[in-house]
């Protein structure tokens, strides 16, 4: 697969014309990579100074709470732009730590990037109004499914509560996700006490909607848990 056809499963650059495409792959340095499972791409607080396009392969990410009390593992699989807003901002860091993961039968055991420096991707902005257009709206889509957040329904009951917890923490509302967190922390965190947070993940598990661990919660299929 040649480069322009990678980089079209991107929304950063769909929109552009064969003679953009061919133009902008001539003229932009793109980086190259090939990771094995098992290698970190990026830390947590780490500078964010390139962007990195997952073109095959699959990531395991994982987010930690600010007291490291509680922490979201949760596997991506490309196509996928990494924490594309960690680019510009207040903080330009990271907010996860990414690993290559082995994939399936179908998914290989290594993961390829193409990345774009942070200068490639201003020189980019100003050669290509559809590239700075895109990169806006990506900005203004994740700033947007944020605010929304605070605005949605009220949970009705304590399940309803602990769905809400786990979706909001989570990068990609969907898939597979594993929860580190401690049964006193949760029951801090949806507001209620221990036996009835343990009652409540109990009864989840029985519905199949989750498994329970010491110390870890796993689930199966985020969407799910609102059906």
């Amino acid at each position: 697969m040649r480069i322009y056809d990678h980089l079209l499963q991107f929304s950063l650059f769909q929109g552009l014309s064969r003679s953009e495409l061919l133009q902008m792959a001539g003229n932009t340095k793109f980086g190259f990579l090939k990771l094995p499972a098992g290698k970190t791409i990026v830390s947590d607080g780490d500078l964010c100074t390139q962007l990195f396009f997952l073109i095959s392969g699959s990531l395991k990410l994982s987010t930690s709470s600010d007291d490291h009390g509680y922490s979201v593992t949760e596997q991506l699989s490309a196509p996928w732009l990494l924490q594309p807003e960690s680019l510009f901002g207040l903080s330009p860091r990271y907010s996860c730590t990414a690993i290559v993961v082995s994939g399936d039968s179908q998914s290989p055991a290594e993961a390829h990037f193409i990345t774009l420096s942070k200068d490639e991707v201003l020189r980019l902005t100003d050669d290509f109004l559809i590239i700075r257009l895109n990169y806006l709206n990506l900005m203004a889509t994740l700033t947007q499914r944020r605010t929304r957040q605070a605005w949605h329904r009220s949970p009705t009951d304590l399940r309803q509560r602990i769905a809400r917890f786990l979706t909001d923490h989570c990068t990609y509302p969907a898939g597979r996700k594993t929860i580190h967190i401690l049964m006193e922390r949760l029951a801090q965190e949806v507001n209620d006490n221990r036996l009835h947070v343990s009652q409540a993940l109990k009864a989840m598990q029985a519905d199949g909607l989750l498994t329970l661990h010491r110390g870890r919660i796993e689930v199966p299929s985020l969407e799910r848990l609102f059906m």
